[in-house]
């Protein structure tokens, strides 16, 4: 993989599904508790936070990171303590997706008292809702999605989510956002 010619973060997007009622609990703690801080560990990884969906029509989980790049995620340093360790639990994942996108800011860090919303048809939907949807256009992995917007907005300020338009993607965040340098690793989770 080699960097797009454009300057700035990227996101890298992971989402999937999970098959088993019966560890879905278990995997959701090693996913949240020891890859997470491993991956934000990794040199090019700057931040790192998962959501899960509140409605159909997409893959239940999301983990957003902002990277430095895709070279990051082929290096040796991600493969030793990120990447691919989901062995125990692979056979449970389903509708797995990865996608490296570059974006003019870095991922939102979601508060607990918001969701982060996203839309792959286009930033109306969301502009129509009262905001100003970060744009991604994505350069490597699948590339499907070719292009997503997503902002955050309070839970207060959201209409009832079964009348939101279908193209509008809505997820409560699992975890504060870890960010790397820090020393807590948790990104401010005050409410915007």
């Amino acid at each position: 993989m080699s960097r797009p010619a454009e300057d700035g973060p990227m996101i890298y997007t992971v989402e999937c599904s999970f098959a088993d009622p019966v560890s879905e609990a278990e995997w959701n703690d090693f996913y949240s508790l020891d890859k997470l801080p491993a991956l934000i560990s990794v040199s090019g990884f700057h931040t790192s936070q998962r959501f899960k969906a509140l409605r159909g029509g997409s893959p239940v989980y999301l983990a957003l990171h902002s990277i430095d790049g895709p070279d990051v995620l082929t290096g040796e340093e991600y493969r030793r303590k990120g990447g691919g360790n989901f062995a125990r639990w692979q056979q449970h994942i389903t509708d797995w997706h990865r996608n490296l996108y570059d974006s003019l800011d870095p991922a939102p860090a979601v508060g607990n008292d918001e969701f982060l919303l996203t839309s792959a048809n286009g930033p109306d939907s969301l502009i129509r809702l009262g905001h100003s949807p970060c744009a991604m256009r994505a350069v490597e992995l699948e590339k499907f999605p070719e292009r997503r917007w997503l902002t955050k907005v309070s839970r207060g300020l959201l209409p009832a989510i079964d009348h939101l338009p279908e193209d509008i993607h809505v997820y409560a965040p699992m975890t504060a956002q870890l960010t790397s340098g820090s020393g807590t690793g948790l990104a401010d989770q005050g409410g915007s």
